[in-house]
């Protein structure tokens, strides 16, 4: 036990939500981790993981939280604020980050390394058709503010004459667990088809005509809590950002074929939907499957449709060139359609959808 406590620690803000969890997850199976877990809520404390409630966007109460986290050797931000506005994205972000840098930096001694989680928005892919495949030095290249991109010109500002080093990741949309997540796109979908199939309706594509054949990919939350903690111990990782992608691309209309089989449904044609419109009253038919299957969680905890109707008006082609990853040592890759089946199988051992 002692030997472990000589080694690293980590320090993940975020960490009730896909991204961290699976983080958390990863670095503890490494077993040469404590691990330090922050989020609005908190968590239960297990062998090795400490939860912290926190409320990063007050300056006082997380000096008084983390200003005494002297053990820390690296520090994995992957909170986020979501706002109405892009340009509202950037005051509330960037005054997380700093308030967790600007607490703990100057008492953690052994600081190594800070990981900042990122993402296509550093490329535009938000605003519209980008270009693609997306390389790392793509980023920053269009009209500011960019909260990830404000954030990293923090980092680098903070990093001069220190000893730690800092990456940047850059996941496409990230698939895993979470609950009450706003950006869960694997939720979205095995709900609204879990909810599709209640109402004896087929399972449609909901989003711009446009978006069905276009190419996407998708980042396994997993894939990317590896390629993460690489990063993190990697000398190549050190002041570098990093597209982390799944390795293969798809496409809606073949997709959404592999999706309808799995929950045993027929296919439609796809009929453009606002999802946060068409599924504002479904919360009594939530009600009633949560009673009839044993459903465990809420609608409220379950629902994300303003991601999904984000990430389904995507009528351009969304994915990025991730080979400076491969180049730099991390070769691990993950079949999408298959790590969609393997969530939706989750979802159904946790009793979140029949």
């Amino acid at each position: 036990m002692e030997q472990y406590h000589q080694q690293k620690v980590a320090l993940v803000a975020g960490a009730q939500g896909v991204i961290g969890r699976n983080l958390i997850q990863h670095l503890l199976e490494q077993g040469t981790w404590d691990i330090i877990g922050l989020s609005r809520r908190g968590g239960n404390d297990t062998d090795h993981v400490t939860h912290i409630a926190v409320d990063l966007l007050n300056e006082e109460d997380s000096r008084q939280k983390l200003g005494q986290l002297t053990t820390v050797t690296h520090i994995f931000y992957a909170a986020y604020q979501d706002s109405n506005s892009w340009s509202g994205l950037v005051a509330p972000n960037l005054t997380m980050l700093r308030n967790v840098v600007e607490a703990v930096t100057p008492v953690a001694q052994q600081l190594q390394h800070i990981s900042l989680m990122q993402g296509y928005k550093v490329y535009g892919a938000h605003l519209g058709a980008f270009k693609t495949p997306a390389v790392e030095t793509d980023a920053g290249t269009f009209m500011p503010p960019e909260f990830n991109m404000e954030q990293q010109h923090y980092l680098e500002q903070q990093q001069q004459s220190q000893s730690w080093t800092w990456s940047a990741m850059r996941p496409s949309v990230v698939g895993g667990f979470a609950l009450g997540n706003p950006m869960n796109l694997a939720m979205v979908i095995a709900v609204y088809a879990a909810i599709s199939k209640e109402l004896g309706l087929p399972l449609r594509f909901p989003g711009k005509p446009g978006a069905y054949d276009k190419l996407m990919e998708m980042t396994d939350a997993r894939l990317l809590a590896k390629a993460t903690a690489w990063a993190a111990n990697s000398p190549a990782g050190a002041n570098q950002a990093f597209n982390i992608n799944n390795g293969d691309l798809f496409r809606w209309s073949d997709l959404w074929l592999r999706i309808a089989r799995y929950f045993d449904m027929e296919v439609a044609a796809p009929l453009p939907m606002q999802l946060e419109v068409v599924m504002t009253d479904k919360e009594a038919l939530w009600n009633t499957m949560m009673k009839k299957y044993g459903l465990k969680y809420t609608y409220a905890e379950v629902s994300s449709w303003k991601f999904g109707d984000f990430v389904f008006s995507w009528d351009y082609d969304f994915f990025a060139d991730g080979s400076k990853a491969r180049r730099a040592g991390f070769h691990e890759f993950v079949e999408t359609p298959a790590m969609f089946m393997e969530i939706f199988d989750n979802f159904r051992e946790r009793k979140v959808i029949p």
